[in-house]
This record gives C-alpha cells, structure tokens and sequence, in this order.
C-alpha cells in the first residue's frame, strides 16, 4: 500500500432550510484535521442538487458529480439527523443514487436529534450493509436537549471529543483494510 493519506468524506445528511448539519460537520472536521492523519472534507448532498432516484435521464450533471466524489473517497463519516426516526429523505436518496462508489469502504456516524438520531444511525446501518459499506462500531450521539442552543446552536460538550477521535480511528482503520479489496 502505498503512503498516500486515505482520504475521507464527511457526508452532511440534510439539505433543508435551517439545518444545523454544518455546524456539526464543521466541528468533526475541525477534530479530524487535528489529527492529520488523513485527507478530510465536508461533502454536502445539498450542492449536488441530485434528481430523485428513478426520475431524471440519469445524466443529470450533478449526478455524475456525486459518483465522481464518491469514487475519490476511500470512506465516510455521516452526519446523520433523525426525522421521524428515521434518515431523512435526502439522504436516503443521495445513497440510492450511487452504488458501486460506495462499495468496500468504512464508515462512521454521527447522529443527533430527540435520541441522539439512534434510530436514524439504525436505519442507517442497514442501508450501509447493502452498498457493501462497513460501519464501524464506535457512534457519536448529540441531544438536541443538551448539546444545543435553542436547538439550533450546536454546542457539544469537550467529553465527545473522545468520542470522535475513536470512531475516526475505526474509520481510518477500517478504510485502509478495506482499500486492499477495491
């Protein structure tokens, strides 16, 4: 394997007005960069602006965009929120709308909401499993009652910083195995 840094996606899973997935986004980064030990980014669906999966002629420019990105990744760490415990629908298509990009890589996630988004995270899981994505044990999980302002003013407290660098060491762990298979 070469020395080359691994470098990992972290996918914003909202594209709704208002949303605090940034926030949340910009603070796991701000802990991985940290780190330096691999290539971080922000990839927010948002900008891709994707058709729903099954509709469009498939060569829609943002499309092609969202596969290339993906393809460049060797994993992921989600920022995922619970609506309705579940993953929004944003994301669940953004994920629909790739498949073999995704393909033997790791992830992590980060979840929020009412539960810390723990059956988002689940919902998430099971998805992951089909797109041959390995998701790594370690889970970080924000309150929206605890580590929020108002509920939209992310202010975590320094105890999940520990958190974040364990499931980054999976994730990095996890990605340099797994690049061996692609």
């Amino acid at each position: 394997m070469s020395n080359e840094q691994l470098k990992i996606g972290i996918i914003l899973g909202s594209t709704r007005q208002g949303r605090v997935s940034p926030q949340v986004g910009e603070w796991v980064k701000q802990i991985a960069d940290e780190r330096g030990d691999a290539e971080y980014e922000i990839v927010d669906i948002a900008e891709f602006k994707l058709p729903f999966f099954g509709e469009g002629t498939g060569e829609e420019p943002g499309l092609a965009a969202w596969n290339t990105k993906l393809e460049s990744l060797d994993g992921f760490v989600f920022v995922v929120q619970e609506y309705n415990h579940s993953i929004t629908g944003a994301l669940k298509n953004a994920l629909d709308s790739a498949r073999e990009p995704w393909n033997n890589k790791a992830a992590g996630i980060v979840s929020y909401g009412s539960t810390g988004g723990a059956r988002a995270a689940e919902h998430l899981r099971g998805i992951l499993g089909e797109l041959l994505v390995a998701d790594v044990r370690v889970h970080p999980t924000f309150s929206l009652f605890t580590d929020f302002e108002n509920f939209s003013v992310f202010k975590p407290a320094d105890l999940h910083k520990d958190n974040v660098n364990a499931m980054l060491d999976q994730v990095k762990a996890w990605s340099g195995a797994l690049k061996t298979l692609r």
